[in-house]
Order: structure tokens, then C-alpha cells, then sequence
């Protein structure tokens, strides 16, 4: 009876290996396991090949637990039988219930869960023999079980869409944020992927600089007046007009223009500004940034004008423009430093109404819808589908927003109030109580 009993637990241990190694290999990351792999782990290898074999995995996990689980049960019957006769079918069955559910099922799969990436790499020796050794029956196992799918009319292929590998990316990069700690660390990195994801789903309509905002030059002027808008200008890029500002003649490019002046000895008059000029590229404002990118990069080019349907001009994009769009606002020494933002007490927000959408988003981690319009003031004219006046109050999407002041038919500044959640609310009431 010592040995029956000695058995039993011997093959309750083996179901909690099972088990817990069916939990920590499939709760396992993959993309880790990956990681390490390259870094040289050879343990991670082996359970990628494990992972890699999924099939082949659950097949042979699940033979040898139910195994060990019907072969423990058969013996504790026995042994219950020979010590009380009949009714020891009930004390095994209960008793083995409760060994098995406990020691053998919610234990090691509760560990399995806490500590998933060192269980895994621990049992994916022991796993990979025993899928070798299953291998033989887990073959004949997978082809029962393939018919009964195929005469079931159930397919046997697993296939996912480029959008359902989007979003298992998407859905990957807001769940691993870890401790309060490591989340405000990958703060911004996490933003960047996100918007590395997001590049074929923005418009450059949406990121450009609007023709209200640009710096062009009449290419009619005197040489010397055009010199001295650029050397005042602070890009390096500026358009050419000629008759009128939607006739985009040329992109001034003040390297070729200073090449020129040292050519003709310092003498402005007699260069030819439209010959030093890049043509003109016009590129529609309702392509995406990712092929936009992707068009910057093949014809080597770093500034596009911005075009709508009707050919009018609304506008330029840069390839800093894109790249801003991943890794946030790059500030150098000829940036116009305006925010636009201002922080005020209380939680709310000082916003021009020229400020996108996308860097308030990006910025404060808000999620203000940007289909319908790119800019704040743009935002609140859809939803009110009015031209507010100072003074009014709207409430959209949980935020609240104030209008200011208006430059005629143009929102120029508004204060916005973001949601707060309930605790936060809570605890303010709490502290300003005492």
C-alpha cells in the first residue's frame, strides 16, 4: 500500500509538470524567446522550435497528462477498494478530485502564470524528448484529427491578414507597459512605434504646413530682395511665385544660391534665380506618409508642395515633417520654437486653434478622433457645425472646450478641459476637503 501510494504521488507530480509546462510554453512571449535566441540562449531555441511545432506541442502535453492522470486515478481506485471495499470508489473519486484539481492543475499553472519565461526555458529540454518520443502516436493523433475537422467542413490552416498582424502589433505595444516606472521610461518609444504603424493610415493633408503659414517669394522681385527674403526666412526651402501664388515656379534652395554668388564674384544682379531653382514637385495631400516616405527616399528629394483634387496648392510637406511624426518635434537652431500649448491650473489647456490634433494625441496621450478634421479648431467646427463665437462652451468626446478668441471666421485660441477619471477626481476632493 506504501508503494500504490508512493505511485499515485509520483504520477500527480508528473501531471503538475504537465501542466504547468502546457501553461508557461503557450503563455510564453514569442518575440522574447526570439530575442534571446539571437542573443545566443540556446534553451529560447529549443523553445522556439517547441513553439514553432504548436501542434506537435499540445498533442504530446496532453497525452501525457491525461496518462498520468486516468493511470493515477486507476491505481488510487484500486488501493481505495482494497482498503474499504466498494465505497472506496467514492473516497478515490473524491479525494483524487481534489489532489489532482489542486496539486496537480491550479498550483503549477499558477506558478507557470507568475513565472512563464524562466518555467518555459526550464522544461523545453525535458518537452523536446518527449515530443520525440510521442512523436509516432501524435502523428496518427493530428491525422484523426484533421479528417474530423475537414469532414466538419472546419479549416485546418491558420492564416492572418495583414490588418490582424497590424493590430496583434498595435495591441502588443500598449500591453507591455510593466511597472509605473518602466512605463514612463518606454514612454516615448512606445509612442514612436505607434506612429511607425499609424504611417499608412495618416493623409499628409493632415501633417502639412497650410499655404496660410507659408513662406513664399514673388520671382519677379529684383535679386538682391529675394537674397534678402531668404537670408531673413529661417528654412532653407522656399517656393517660387510667379503671377500668382498658386503658380508655383521653383523651390529656392539657398546652397545652389550661394554657389552662384561665389560664381559671379558677389555680384547678386546677374544671377538668374530661376536657373539655380529646383523644379517643383506637387504631390496630392490625400497620400498616405508611408508612401510618401517611400517616394522621398526613391527620387532622393526632401520637400514636396502639397496639392488637392483641383490642382490649387494647400500647402508643403517635408521629409522632416514625417520623420517628426515618428520621433516627435525635432527642434534645431532655425525652428520658430511655438507650442501653442500652455498648461494651466486645474488640469486644463491654453490651445491654439492651429495646433494638429495628432501632437495633442501624441503629446498628453489623449485619443480625440482626427478623421473629420487635423487641427483642434477643425475638431470642434465639425462637431458644433457652426463657426463658434467666444464665449461658448462645447462638449465632445468626454473633453471640454471653451472658445476664447476667434480671428474672423478662424478659432485662434480655446482652452481644453480633458476627462479625468473618477479616482483622481476622488482623491482632489479628498485632499482639498482636508
Amino acid at each position: 500500500m506504501v508503494f500504490t501510494a508512493g505511485l499515485v504521488f509520483f504520477l500527480l507530480l508528473l501531471s503538475a509538470f504537465f501542466s504547468g509546462s502546457e501553461t508557461a510554453l503557450t503563455a510564453t512571449s514569442r518575440s522574447y524567446m526570439h530575442q534571446r535566441e539571437n542573443d545566443g540562449d540556446v534553451r529560447a531555441k529549443r523553445v522556439n522550435g517547441l513553439l514553432s511545432h504548436r501542434e506537435r506541442l499540445i498533442a504530446t502535453i496532453l497525452l501525457g497528462n491525461n496518462l498520468v492522470n486516468i493511470s493515477a486515478s486507476a491505481i488510487a481506485t484500486s488501493l481505495m477498494i482494497e482498503a474499504f471495499g466498494e465505497p472506496g470508489v467514492v473516497y478515490a473519486t473524491a479525494v483524487m478530485t481534489l489532489l489532482v484539481l489542486i496539486f496537480a492543475e491550479i498550483l503549477p499553472k499558477t506558478y507557470a502564470l507568475i513565472h512563464t519565461h524562466k518555467m518555459a526555458l526550464a522544461v523545453a529540454p525535458v518537452m523536446q524528448v518527449l515530443t520525440w518520443v510521442f512523436g509516432p502516436i501524435n502523428v496518427v493523433i493530428q491525422g484523426i484529427i484533421r479528417v474530423a475537422l475537414t469532414l466538419l467542413g472546419a479549416s485546418t490552416e491558420r492564416v492572418l491578414s495583414a490588418k490582424q498582424t497590424l493590430s496583434e502589433l498595435r495591441g502588443a505595444i500598449d500591453l507591455h507597459t510593466g511597472e509605473a516606472e518602466i512605463k514612463e521610461e518606454i514612454k516615448h518609444e512606445r509612442a514612436m512605434l505607434r506612429s511607425v504603424l499609424d504611417l499608412a493610415d495618416v493623409e499628409i493633408g493632415e501633417i502639412m504646413t497650410h499655404r496660410k503659414s507659408l513662406i513664399t517669394i514673388d520671382a519677379d522681385l529684383p535679386t538682391e530682395q529675394i537674397l534678402s527674403e531668404i537670408s531673413d526666412s529661417p528654412y532653407t526651402r522656399v517656393p517660387l511665385w510667379q503671377e500668382s501664388t498658386e503658380n508655383i515656379v521653383g523651390v529656392l534652395h539657398t546652397k545652389p544660391v550661394l554657389r552662384a554668388l561665389r560664381v559671379s564674384g558677389g555680384a547678386a544682379d546677374t544671377i538668374d534665380i530661376l536657373s539655380v531653382c529646383a523644379e517643383p514637385w506637387f504631390v496630392p495631400e490625400t497620400t498616405n506618409l508611408l508612401d510618401q516616405l517611400n517616394a522621398f527616399r526613391e527620387r532622393r528629394e526632401h520637400f514636396a508642395i502639397v496639392v488637392d483634387e483641383y490642382g490649387d496648392v494647400q500647402g508643403v510637406v517635408t521629409l522632416e515633417d514625417i520623420l517628426e511624426e515618428i520621433v516627435g518635434d525635432i527642434v534645431d537652431e532655425t525652428d520658430v520654437s511655438v507650442s501653442g500649448v500652455t498648461p494651466q491650473r486645474g488640469g486644463s489647456y491654453l490651445v491654439d486653434g492651429s495646433v494638429t490634433i495628432r501632437d495633442l494625441n501624441r503629446e498628453f496621450e489623449w485619443d480625440l478622433p482626427d478623421a473629420e478634421a487635423s487641427t483642434i479648431a477643425g475638431l470642434v467646427m465639425a462637431e458644433s457645425r457652426t463657426i463658434p463665437s467666444p464665449g461658448q462652451v462645447f462638449s465632445f468626446h468626454s473633453f471640454r472646450f471653451e472658445i476664447l478668441r476667434r480671428h474672423r471666421n478662424q478659432i485662434a485660441k480655446m482652452r481644453v478641459t480633458p476627462p479625468k477619471p473618477v479616482l483622481e477626481e476622488a482623491s482632489e476632493q479628498s485632499e482639498s476637503a482636508t
